[in-house]
């Protein structure tokens, strides 16, 4: 299926994974794709470019049907574009800027032989790439029409807000969207990258999100947490809602797929549509 050039319903959910390490991403794609095939549901995977290029035909095998799978770039190695507060790791060099935007895209177009509309940076940051005119100007010089780099709430807390689309203008790149992304960062859910005691905010972005007493243990543990940005998107009548997530880290913390399962269920029965972020994009072009 195919929803490119076709008008979105509010809200649409976009299923989209960081996808970064070698082996055990591509072990988990495979499980993914079969979700996604099993429910129609057209998704997006940003893929980092050292890892094409190490495992591209195995990935253009598995993920090469361009009316269901968008294939975006993760940069080509995964470095911060940009300081980071989190990780509280400085960004890279001018010059590195340069290295992972163009390779990461060129390694996409490569492999997969379509163009590679866009990028999500490494771990993403607070305001995206908001007062950072010059990788602003690399990213939009590199021919990307859009990025998903604001991936934090307030002070690199979680969950991430239900912000919406928008452009580079103001750092000289209105042709350059923005799509956040939203909600917990699935990994930090359960204890992958997590470091206890430092991500929630207070007072919180949504207090009457239920508390989490720890990380979660269950896939339907996991599908709670994310149901309550779907069902908060439907009530506040946003364009989208997009989760983020990570193929490794749901493969280790749930083999059988049951929290995709019982999601994509759950949105469906909402009569709520699915998309991908160039679907989204496409939408935002016939819009002006």
């Amino acid at each position: 299926m195919s929803c490119a050039r076709k008008p979105l319903t509010r809200p649409v959910f976009i299923p989209a994974y960081d996808t970064e390490q070698p082996g055990t991403c591509l072990a988990a794609c495979r499980k993914i794709a079969r979700v996604h095939r099993k429910y129609a549901v057209p998704g997006t995977f940003f893929i980092v470019g050292n890892l094409l290029e190490k495992e591209g035909p195995e990935y253009r095998s598995l993920l090469d049907e361009p009316e269901l799978f968008e294939i975006a770039s993760h940069t080509y190695s995964h470095k911060l574009l940009r300081d980071q507060g989190y990780v509280n790791s400085p960004g890279v060099s001018p010059d590195q800027v340069h290295d992972e935007v163009f390779r990461g895209k060129a390694t996409v177009e490569d492999c997969f032989g379509r163009e590679c509309l866009g990028l999500r940076p490494g771990c993403g940051f607070e305001f995206g790439f908001q007062g950072a005119p010059r990788t602003v100007a690399e990213i939009a010089h590199a021919g990307f029409r859009y990025v998903s780099s604001r991936l934090w709430g307030p002070h690199c807390s979680v969950p991430a807000p239900l912000e919406q689309a928008y452009t580079y203008a103001a750092d000289g790149a209105p042709q350059l969207w923005e799509f956040p992304g939203h909600g917990w960062h699935e990994n930090l859910l359960k204890g992958h990258n997590a470091t206890p005691g430092r991500l929630l905010l207070w007072p919180p972005v949504y207090p009457e999100m239920e508390l989490l007493h720890g990380y979660v243990r269950t896939p339907q543990e996991e599908f709670n947490v994310h149901r309550f940005f779907v069902d908060r998107a439907v009530a506040d009548k946003v364009e989208y809602v997009t989760l983020i997530w990570h193929p490794w880290s749901l493969d280790r913390f749930d083999p059988q797929t049951q929290m995709l399962e019982l999601l994509f269920d759950y949105i469906a029965r909402q009569g709520i549509g699915f998309a991908r972020f160039e679907d989204l994009w496409h939408a935002r072009q016939g819009a002006g």
